[in-house]
């Protein structure tokens, strides 16, 4: 019988079989891949995990990247990695308090905030800044209310300017009443930007054709929209974001529309990457139970796609047997 190794394992003393730190690692029931192992005090790259054979007396310390303690469900925009799925506006609230409150409360990681002249007749008037931390949230500056590829470009070129963002997300309206985006100048913007080093998040019609023309001009997310901007009718074309969802490369998420919770979670059901929202919040009756509902949705939406939900049937299908009834 071949004799065991004593081991420290995270401070413990454990007995393993002779074999590779890979082996241990896998024997702990973890994915070599997920964590990060340290051998009396030297890192183990991850690369030479199967070579490096474990000794008798050997202390080891294996560390996994859990995502803050929410687990490692995570994704990534142009290498930025979030936990949070759920991304709020900074629009139409009572104040900036509520605004910061309904963001801590939403467990949001990003806020879009809009650009805008300073008020110079009262410079020390209260800024966002102030309530939400942008070294702790991450701003993402967008093009709210412009409707051409040059007033969206020369906005975000100020945006860069003031605080050096280049994550920013990109918006042209075609016209006041919808609120659609208007494509052609959408992507006009969306190319001369990533040429500018931009890494543009973009607003589009819900149309998988569209959505991958901005992945050739340099989008590095597509938002296709729900519904329009501020209706709260929910997402009218499932059809065409699960499409959307299908064919991209880059991380979609749904922006516009939502105006409940089962909103949100339709749309992570459809298997988008994160969802985007403002007014569903902001004019809830009551914003923060509102940002925790949406959070939580999120959250569902997001476990109902990785899950795979049950096949669709014409007939019913009972739960329990038929065989041995009384």
């Amino acid at each position: 019988m071949t004799a065991q190794l004593s081991l420290t394992v995270n401070g413990e003393l454990r007995h393993a079989a002779p074999g590779s730190v890979a082996d241990l690692v896998r024997c702990l029931e973890l994915d070599p891949a997920k964590v990060a192992v340290e051998r009396n005090g030297a890192i183990v790259p991850r690369s030479t995990l199967t070579d490096v054979v474990l000794a008798d007396g050997d202390v080891l310390e294996i560390v996994h990247f859990v995502g803050g303690g929410q687990g490692d469900d995570t994704w990534t925009v142009a290498g930025r990695t979030f936990r949070s799925r759920l991304i709020v506006g900074t629009g139409k609230y009572k104040d900036f308090e509520q605004n910061a409150a309904a963001v801590e409360a939403a467990g949001a990681e990003i806020v879009t905030v809009a650009v805008r002249r300073v008020n110079v007749s009262d410079p020390k008037a209260p800024m966002l800044t102030d309530f939400i931390d942008p070294k702790k949230i991450t701003y993402l500056p967008n093009t709210a209310g412009c409707f051409t590829a040059d007033d969206a470009i020369r906005t975000l070129r100020l945006a860069r300017e003031a605080g050096g963002w280049d994550l920013v997300k990109l918006e042209v309206l075609g016209e006041a009443r919808t609120l659609y985006p208007d494509m052609r100048e959408t992507l006009k913007a969306c190319e001369v930007l990533a040429g500018e080093g931009f890494l543009p998040m973009v607003y589009c019609v819900d149309d998988p054709i569209a959505a991958k023309q901005l992945e050739s001009a340099g989008a590095v997310a597509v938002m296709p929209l729900g519904a329009p901007i501020g209706s709260g009718l929910g997402i009218q074309n499932r059809v065409t974001i699960r499409l959307i969802v299908e064919g991209a490369s880059v991380p979609v998420l749904v922006d516009a529309g939502v105006g409940t919770a089962s909103d949100a979670a339709v749309a992570m059901e459809l298997g988008c990457d994160g969802v985007l929202m403002n007014t569903a919040i902001a004019e809830a009756k009551d914003p923060l139970r509102m940002a925790r509902a949406m959070k939580l949705a999120v959250e569902a939406g997001r476990h109902a796609y990785l899950s795979g939900r049950m096949a669709t049937r014409k007939y019913a299908d009972p739960s329990s047997p038929l065989a041995g009834l009384i």
